[in-house]
């Protein structure tokens, strides 16, 4: 079992080098349909694929989860993918930012506009410590409504009124 302890932030706006950092397409899906925060995922990252189940730790909101990881073939992954499971679609990119690594999940199809930055840290410590990038809008680590199981299965508009709390404007 692995221990991830992050932060998750609303995109206020794009660095302006961001065009020229690595990104990845990824495809999520979250099983079972049924719940309405499944924390099984398969995942096509790339070429990379992988059933992941996280949970967070003594009932905590997402910042502190345990996470397992198994590794599939494509021959397995394309046994799985047409399960009846929420679907996301998003592009990740590796942002360098300071001594960390920001992922920055754009979402693709029916949540077009809404950007999220993730960082992981080592220690609670360094995760206690670090301050918001300027290109972050608000921390919404402890909210429901940017857990992408969560997420998955619904469209913009539904969380809109999440996002209009925080004065978030969709990100192009």
């Amino acid at each position: 079992m692995e221990i991830e302890l992050e932060k998750t932030y609303l995109l206020k706006y794009f660095p302006e080098d961001i065009k020229e950092k690595p990104s990845i397409e990824i495809f999520d899906i979250y099983i079972p349909k049924t719940v309405d925060h499944p924390h099984l995922r398969i995942r096509k990252r790339g070429d990379v694929c992988e059933i992941t189940k996280k949970e967070p730790l003594d009932g905590k909101d997402s910042s502190e989860q345990s996470e397992h990881t198994i590794s599939l073939t494509d021959e397995e992954f394309s046994a799985l993918k047409n399960v009846d499971g929420k679907k996301l679609h998003k592009i990740r990119c590796k942002y360098p930012y300071g001594e960390n690594m920001a992922e920055i999940d754009v979402y693709q199809d029916d949540f077009k506009g809404l950007v999220f930055v993730d960082f992981e840290f080592k220690t609670r410590e360094e995760k206690d410590t670090f301050i918001m990038p300027d290109f972050c809008l608000v921390e919404t680590t402890q909210e429901k409504f940017c857990a992408a199981g969560w997420l998955a299965g619904k469209k913009y508009s539904d969380i809109e009124p999440f996002l209009n709390k925080y004065g978030y404007k969709k990100v192009t």
